[in-house]
């Protein structure tokens, strides 16, 4: 195994792992938007480089995404098709580059269950706030591929942690929305929508069209 703790993905990916509780609400529309926001940026373009998933710490193994959170996929323009729950597993951890999880709580989980994984895993909403206050100059062009620049900025994103807090305990919370109405499953899509803005811009160098 890697120093890093990463001994199965190859070194010309990055793997992108959002987690949750269950795999059916919350990291669903995560993983999808990421890949939507990706391919918008990029123009339809994105490779096998970067590769983008999701796992639930009770996760609901084989079970379809709840029906709100595919509707709320469709309003963005977002596609829902195919997917099935995972439960987290630790060879998902071993792999993943980056670690996006909705809570505080599931970011204490994945770190528990080792394999190098604290410099890596953030809450999406922490990582939000630690990657606006990286200078994007600071990064590696485009031109040496996304996988470096992912990279770079995933350490850069760790060194800030410590001095860049939180507000308050709950700035890095994106809350459960499972039995809830639609209403309030768009408004944690829209929650989760603006805080991966800056994560792809980021990684891609290519702003939201408005």
């Amino acid at each position: 195994m890697s120093p890093e703790g990463r001994g199965i993905a190859s070194s010309s990916t990055f793997r992108i792992l959002h987690v949750s509780t269950g795999n059916v609400c919350r990291s669903p529309i995560t993983e999808r938007l990421t890949r939507h926001a990706l391919s918008h940026r990029l123009g339809g373009l994105v490779t096998g480089d970067l590769i983008v998933e999701s796992a639930g710490t009770w996760g609901h193994e084989g079970a379809p995404m709840e029906a709100n959170a595919a509707a709320v996929l469709a309003d963005f323009g977002a596609d829902a098709s195919g997917f099935t729950g995972r439960e987290l597993l630790d060879e998902h951890v071993i792999r993943a580059d980056l670690v996006l999880t909705a809570t505080r709580d599931h970011r204490a989980q994945v770190i528990s269950m080792g394999h190098s994984a604290g410099l890596r895993t953030f809450t999406l909403k922490e990582f939000t706030r630690l990657v606006r206050a990286i200078d994007p100059a600071t990064l590696p062009p485009l031109e040496d591929g996304m996988v470096e620049r992912a990279r770079a900025l995933v350490r850069a994103a760790a060194a800030l942690r410590g001095w860049l807090l939180a507000p308050s305990p709950d700035a890095d919370e994106v809350y459960d929305p499972y039995g809830a109405p639609i209403t309030f499953f768009r408004s944690i899509g829209d929650e989760i929508n603006q805080a991966l803005d800056p994560v792809v811009t980021a990684l891609t160098g290519v702003t939201a069209s408005r």
